[in-house]
């Protein structure tokens, strides 16, 4: 029993030495080394070189000048890194209808030179509330209202949106989108900044 117990205990911790130290020292430091700024947290800088947020974790943006992403239920007022979550509203969900319908009058009343209905992601959070991403569809969308905005023609922001779509991974996995913190920031560097009311007090830019 005593050499069973002994043997157990080494094999324990030379699991915990490998799997625990080894094994993420390893992969970390090849991450590192391959993908530095994967590893990093795929920051994102302004002309400034502020850093402004992530490419992996989306942000609100309200001002009219600037594209909006899709709405978010992660935190009390949405957009909240550390309680990251969907709505959990199921299809026949009441409350989800409710507040669809309500997405989808305010979306409205902020573009009313849009053209036909706004894509779905537009009026339904995703299931993280942390999605960067826009479709190209969800962007183009709402392309009268930033070109307005900005007073520069419908036709140069387009321009630009059609520039910052991101193609299928290895031309296969998943969708064509559009990062919607680079998009903005493209924006700010083509056309400079515009007036920042109505802007969310914590988000940049």
């Amino acid at each position: 029993m005593r050499k069973e117990l002994i043997v157990a205990l080494r094999v324990t911790a030379l699991t915990l030495v490998l799997t625990g130290l080894v094994y993420p020292l390893v992969t970390t430091g090849l991450a590192e080394l391959l993908f530095p700024y994967r590893a990093g947290g795929s920051f994102v800088s302004d002309e400034h070189g502020r850093v402004v947020g992530s490419e992996l974790i989306g942000q609100g943006f309200s001002a009219p000048g600037y594209f909006h992403p899709r709405p978010s239920a992660a935190g009390k007022d949405g957009w909240d890194p550390t309680g990251s979550t969907g709505t959990n509203l199921g299809p026949t969900s009441k409350k989800l209808r409710d507040s669809t319908a309500d997405a989808l009058l305010k979306l409205k009343k902020e573009n009313p030179s849009a053209q036909g209905l706004p894509p779905v992601e537009l009026v339904t959070s995703s299931g993280s509330g942390l999605d960067p991403h826009l479709s190209p569809a969800g962007a183009l969308w709402q392309v009268p209202r930033v070109a307005q905005a900005r007073h520069v023609s419908e036709e140069r922001v387009r321009t630009l949106v059609q520039s910052q779509i991101e193609r299928r991974d290895f031309l296969v996995l998943g969708e064509s989108r559009v990062n919607v913190l680079n998009l903005n920031l493209a924006l700010d560097r083509q056309f400079g900044s515009p007036d920042r009311t109505g802007t969310s007090a914590t988000r940049v830019p």
